[in-house]
């Protein structure tokens, strides 16, 4: 058996990694360990409302570009969290909804759904 390792996450790009691994491929396998608790870094901090619509602007294409059944009903779904972040006082609930709405429903899509992880975990930040 051919095995390959590596001995960290590499991101590029506008990559984000939290608490999600995502191994594609046949046979693909993720053995993740923390070796050490640390405190965040200072660049770890809340993602603001637009830096979230952002995510779901590239949810929104990555999810049109896909083979996913409901790709337009959940793109549509998408928009409407937008639309919600751009209001003065988003609400908060609503958002979290939508996101574990999105999450739940494209786990069978790798890069969708480590996205979608990225959105939900962004959302309870707010």
């Amino acid at each position: 058996m051919d095995t390959h390792g590596n001995n960290g996450i590499s991101a590029s790009g506008g990559a984000r990694v939290s608490h999600a691994v995502v191994a594609s491929g046949s046979n693909a396998r993720v053995d993740f360990r923390v070796t050490e608790e640390r405190a965040p870094a200072a660049e770890e901090r809340p993602l603001t409302p637009r830096e979230i619509s952002e995510l779901l602007a590239r949810f929104i294409e990555d999810l049109r570009a896909s083979e996913h059944p409901d790709r337009e009903d959940l793109a549509e779904f998408a928009q409407d969290a937008r639309e919600e972040l751009a209001a003065p006082e988003p609400r908060t609930g609503k958002l979290r909804r939508v996101a574990r709405a999105l999450t739940e429903a494209v786990p069978g899509f790798a890069a969708l759904a480590s996205l979608a992880v990225t959105i939900e975990e962004a959302v309870r930040g707010l």
